[in-house]
């Protein structure tokens, strides 16, 4: 077969060539086509129920939203785990499934589930299923700021005008707001006036109600034309709102002016975002349609803003303060400069060892071509271009197989006699290293199957990486099998001169001696061997462990964490003191606070928390540190001033990927099951107390679950039961004096915005002042609440998470000068020996480190079978047991280089380290099987066992050299 492929070749050598072309034609369509971000989405497939449930508290929502909605998701196909967090009138249920499912497959189960789970929640409760987006989903933010427009017109700005024209950009899910304040109209409602008019909650909402709409009608035929009867009804504005009446007494209209106050105000709130140190702004996040390229998706963004900067009104700037181009752009430029500068290499070292500048351009034409036929494949199985997909391709891998024959054939031409065909010599040389080159190239290949094995978050990150590598090894073994024996007839006519360099030839002179005493002492050189292979295996425990090297995002997340039962007002006051500590650092261009949730609550926090977004400017430009590392550790000793808080360092992506993933938003997470809140808050307290004092801990956190201050008020049955009140009747009353009550919508053109009742703040603001509350009997008596309920400031749960059908608490941290393995390995030994657990409750660990334990136990299993597919594949090539064996037992001496280069680095091994070692058993394997087959040949033309392996060991140190050095140093930009 291979000898037919060949003559196939160097006969149509015309064909090859208008193939090639058709290669490069198509390969640049697809390279075109394919989308270009900074890292490959890790996501997991999931879809979220977000449900407001007005002014709940956490154990309500928990008892009355959430659970009903995940006890209806059990059951569904392809399920992998449901977690949940019940906050202030929030819940959002997270459902995850396997790999592979179909996002709006999982979101048609979810829907249709969603429907049944309706029937079992409050009137009132409507969840809806957040947005077609992923954790690399937001990818353009952007304030709004004005020195004449406040925090209510900059947010109806935002909803009504900037909002709407955004979302008509192809790609873009929805355009999130957050911040500022969401205009309202008031009805203030005065007690005392309520009483002198006799008039209750319910007259004064229904009345809103039947005097603010309009019908239509239908329609009348009058002469010959249709007229269509419209009775038009709607409020305009906060006139036509005072002049509704409410009833008449005694032939006297009472309007709604007659029992408050009609003004607009806002809406409660449980964000806000700050710019800079200098107040509240508006904030816009645009989220990204899963599965759209982000660079197009923000250009059109970007062009789109070009046209709402127009229409925005006069003293009124949008500010973007997060591109993700930006750092697109970045990998691309770091991505494409290592590329040229490992392919320079690699073809310096070609032009040196091979001595012959035509046979170096030969297989130097390789490289682009395999890039185009890698290109094709990515685009056939829809991957994008990022810095894992690209940055993972060696050059010097690519090129093996063509080094082997190129150089093989350089040689035989260099001695080639006259009168003989260079065609001929060309073909016979290829057919010489064909076989041990298909099983060379295709046994690198099978070293990456493991690597397509990896599922979950590792699968998502290598997967795509190992599928283009793979495309481009397929790419460079056709055309090293059609190409290259084509243009070596054309390139390589007349006398070749093969000119070795002074380096290889002194190479060869030290190699030579060396190997002859080798073959004269075996015992002693399996014993030199041996110990240095058994010397590096003991560095493997000082190595320690890690999922990944952590990727600079260029820009810096902050978390800071307060009391939970903090306001929006200190919250505000407290993000502009650290906004103003971080903006003092020169290297900081500017800082934004998003404290608690945005409207549509995806990320779920609290008021008392807030992502504090810092951008930074180019590394050139920095004067107070050379590292991030660095700078990060001197704003977290600046902050550090700042009473009340505590602060974790994060980066954007890797803040929503990690919560989006596991929940959490830190590299640890250590998970406490259990029933009870207070033992659960209790022993995560005592966790995280032993975790603190494990070297390396940074940015340790409890899970907020408790500290929210909380005005309780006990209805004594006995006592409304006595007066015929219902419990109804005083949650109306409370409503009015807390948070309010939408009755109605008003609408300004296309603007719409909420009608409520309301108490006036002087009530709502003092709790002193609930007890003398007035409910309404049915008899017209009006009882203070006081002598209804017990009224009592008490303390309560901020939010309630659960997962998987149970409870949680989730003790977090990050990890500073040490792999994270070590580290976990010592926390579960401490937490061992000090942490005693009662019964019912469990730990359990989560994030990088639960990805970098699964994705190592899974290559445990793989790679065993992979090596033994290797085995399979190199009997087929020898026919030999013996000689299958010898090449695969060179496979484990190839560790003892790499091990002691992370070693002396002090580098961790990382899942990413684990691929490279899988990448170089390729190479040793594909060395083997050139110098074995090479020793067979000379044995057969009668050469004894020892001249055999003496000769074939030069004359193949040339080949042997080259590939190994053009795969370690196609990979040395990266580093």
């Amino acid at each position: 077969m291979i000898d037919k492929i060949l003559q196939f070749a160097l006969k149509q050598r015309l064909l090859i060539i208008l193939a090639t072309a058709i290669l490069i034609g198509v390969g640049l369509w697809a390279m075109n086509r394919l989308p270009v971000d900074a890292f490959p989405d890790v996501t997991n497939v999931q879809v979220q129920v977000l449900a407001e449930a007005g002014g709940m508290a956490p154990t309500e929502v928990e008892k009355l939203v959430t659970f009903p909605v995940e006890t209806t998701m059990g059951g569904l196909p392809r399920l992998k785990e449901v977690r949940s967090v019940s906050k202030i009138g929030l819940s959002v249920v997270t459902i995850v499934f396997e790999d592979g499912v179909d996002i709006y497959f999982a979101r048609q189960q979810v829907f249709e589930r969603l429907q049944q789970a309706r029937e079992h929640l409050p009137k009132g409760i409507e969840p809806q299923l957040g947005p077609v987006t992923t954790g690399l989903g937001e990818i353009y933010q952007y304030v709004l700021t004005s020195d004449r427009h406040d925090a209510r017109e900059l947010r109806s700005i935002q909803d009504w005008l900037v909002r709407p024209i955004l979302r008509t950009v192809p790609g873009v899910t929805d355009v999130n707001s957050f911040g500022g304040q969401v205009k309202q109209y008031q009805i203030v409602l005065d007690p005392g006036k309520l009483k002198s008019l006799n008039l209750t909650i319910g007259e004064i909402s229904e009345a809103v109600e039947k005097n603010n709409a309009t019908v239509g009608a239908g329609f009348i035929e009058h002469r010959e034309e249709q007229l269509m009867v419209r009775g038009i009804g709607q409020a305009r504005g906060v006139d036509d709102l005072k002049n509704i009446v409410v009833k008449s007494s005694g032939g006297t209209p009472i309007r709604l002016h007659d029992a408050g106050e009609v003004i607009i105000g806002d809406e409660p709130r449980q964000g806000a975002t700050t710019y800079d140190g200098k107040g509240e702004v508006v904030a816009g996040i645009v989220m990204m349609l899963q599965g759209a390229s982000s660079r197009e998706v923000v250009a059109k963004v970007t062009e789109k803003i070009k046209t709402i900067e127009k229409a925005l009104p006069e003293g009124v700037r949008l500010v973007p303060y997060y591109d993700r181009t930006e750092l697109v752009w970045k990998t691309i430029r770091t991505v494409v400069t290592n590329l040229i500068e490992g392919g320079l290499l690699v073809i310096a070292i070609l032009f040196y060892f091979l001595g012959n500048m035509r046979g170096a351009v030969i297989v130097a034409l390789t490289i682009p071509l395999s890039m185009l036929f890698s290109f094709l494949g990515m685009h056939w199985l829809g991957l994008s271009a990022n810095l894992m997909t690209l940055g993972a391709i060696d050059f010097g891998m690519i090129v093996d197989g063509s080094v082997v024959m190129v150089e093989n054939t350089v040689r035989h031409l260099s001695e080639r006699k006259e009168g003989t065909s260079s065609r001929h010599i060309i073909y016979m040389s290829a057919m010489e290293v064909a076989k041990p080159v298909l099983f060379g190239v295709l046994i690198i290949i099978i070293v990456y199957l493991p690597i397509v094995t990896l599922t979950d978050m590792e699968g998502k990150m290598f997967s795509p990486m190992a599928f283009t590598v793979g495309f481009a090894l397929l790419g460079s073994l056709i055309l090293t099998m059609t190409l290259v024996p084509t243009l070596c007839s054309f390139l390589l006519k007349g006398k070749v001169v093969e000119k070795e360099p002074g380096l290889l030839i002194r190479i060869r002179e030290t190699y030579l001696p060396v190997l002859r005493q080798s073959l004269a002492n075996p015992k002693k050189t399996l014993a030199i061997t041996g110990v240095a292979m058994a010397a590096s295996l003991l560095l493997v425990p000082f190595l320690g462990s890690e999922f990944l090297p952590s990727l600079d995002e260029g820009s810096i997340t902050v978390q800071s964490f307060r009391l939970p039962s903090v306001s929006v007002t200190d919250t505000v006051k407290t993000s502009a003191a650290v906004e103003k500590a971080l903006k003092s650092f020169p290297e900081v261009i500017s800082v934004v606070a998003r404290a608690g949730r945005a409207e549509i609550a995806s990320d779920p926090m609290g008021i008392d928390i807030s992502d504090i977004f810092v951008s930074l400017k180019p590394r050139n430009e920095w004067t107070t540190a050379k590292t991030k590392d660095e700078l990060v550790d001197r704003m977290r000793e600046r902050l550090e001033n700042i009473p009340g808080m505590t602060f974790s360092f994060s980066q954007p992506i890797a803040l929503r990927v990690d919560e989006l993933i596991s929940g959490v938003k830190s590299q640890i997470a250590i998970k406490l099951y259990g029933e009870e809140m207070e033992i659960l808050k209790d022993k995560a307290n005592e966790i995280a107390e032993v975790v603190k004092k494990v070297e390396g801990s940074t940015d340790v956190q409890v899970e907020k679950v408790s500290g929210l201050a909380y005005l309780q008020i006990e209805i004594d049955r006995a006592a409304i039961a006595r007066y015929g009140i219902s419990v109804a009747d005083i949650n109306e009353v409370l409503e009015l004096a807390s948070g309010g009550k939408a009755v109605s919508e008003l609408f300004e053109g296309q603007k719409r915005f909420g009608v409520a009742l309301r108490f006036p703040t002087a009530i709502s603001d003092n709790p002193g002042k609930f007890g003398d509350l007035l409910i309404l009997a049915p008899d017209g008596a009006r009882i203070p609440l006081k002598q209804l309920a017990r009224i009592k400031t008490e303390e309560g749960p901020a939010q309630i998470s659960r997962e998987n059908g149970s409870r949680r608490i989730v003790v977090e941290c990050n990890v500073s000068g040490r792999d994270i393995g070590s580290f976990v390995a010592s926390a579960q030994k401490a937490l061992e020996a000090r942490i005693k657990l009662p019964a019912g409750y469990y730990l359990d660990w989560g994030g990088q480190f639960e990805n970098q334990q699964r994705a190592m136990a899974r290559l445990a299993v793989i790679l065993p079978i992979c090596l033994a597919l290797i085995f399979i594949l190199l009997f087929s090539a020898f026919g030999s047991i013996r000689q299958a064996f010898l090449i695969i037992l060179n496979v484990p001496f190839a560790l003892i280089g790499g091990i002691v280069a992370l070693f002396l680095r002090g580098l961790p091994l990382s899942v990413s380290g684990a691929i490279g070692f899988i990448a170089l058993f390729g190479v040793a394997v594909l060395n083997g099987i050139v110098m074995v087959s090479y020793f067979n040949k000379l044995r057969e033309q009668g050469q004894s066992l020892d001249e055999a392996i003496v000769n074939g060991a030069i004359i193949r140190l040339r080949p042997v050299l080259m590939t190994a050095m053009v795969a370690s140093l196609g990979f040395i930009p990266m580093a």
